[in-house]
């Protein structure tokens, strides 16, 4: 996994690699009491269901081929709310993505980019942090 400071930094690396990244609710561990390994399963099938519905782009084809090279971000948003506006912004600058809700509570609990380089999504996060 690659550790970065803070998405709404301007600099970047100068070589940048294709990234899924993930956005989880933080709420769900410090108010609705989920257990984290709840939370890391739900970000985990975010990420494959993300890497299934996309199967056919050249950008996970290419993010696929370096198995031993995978690179995730793990960010963290506050709640449902601001979890459905980092969605809204995704939609509206056409990133894919999937938004995984856990069942039977129906509850959305993470969002998983498909794999992006940096810079192309970075934007998206500015009110997100690295998951803590």
């Amino acid at each position: 996994m690659e550790a970065e400071s803070d998405m709404s930094l301007p600099s970047a690396p100068t070589q940048q690699f294709l990234t899924i990244f993930l956005i989880v609710r933080k709420d769900l561990t410090k108010t609705l009491n989920w257990p984290v390994g709840s939370v890391i399963g739900n970000a985990a099938h975010a990420a494959t269901a993300v890497l299934h519905k996309h199967r056919t782009e050249a950008r996970v084809a290419e993010y696929l081929s370096d198995v031993e090279g995978m690179r995730k971000v793990v960010l963290e948003t506050k709640n449902e709310a601001s979890l459905a506006k980092v969605e809204a912004e995704l939609k509206q600058r056409g990133i894919l993505h999937h938004k995984w809700i856990e069942q039977p509570e129906g509850i959305a609990a993470c969002i998983a980019t498909a794999p992006y380089l940096r810079d192309d999504v970075k934007d998206c996060f500015k009110k997100c942090q690295l998951y803590r």
